[in-house]
């Protein structure tokens, strides 16, 4: 029980070849993770500098405008 058999032993080589055999699959795999992570790092790094350029910042006026100010007559109570 230990032990393991031969059936046990083609599974972990035939695992083995696919995971590290063929043109280093695993060190591609590896490569297009880590480009992806620059990607995701310059697109996060560009968002920050857009936003916080001066023309695209929004103030917000308390003052009421005109509009709001004056309502119709049919909205007033009495």
């Amino acid at each position: 029980m230990g032990s393991l058999s031969i059936v046990h032993w083609i599974i972990i080589i035939a695992v083995a070849l696919l995971l590290f055999g063929g043109r280093g699959k695993i060190s591609s795999l590896m490569g297009d993770f880590a480009e992806g992570i620059k990607a995701f790092k310059k697109g996060m790094s560009e968002d920050e500098k857009v936003a916080t350029t001066p023309a695209d910042q929004k103030t917000i006026d308390h003052k009421p405008t005109e509009s709001i100010a004056s309502q119709p007559e049919s909205h007033k109570a009495g």
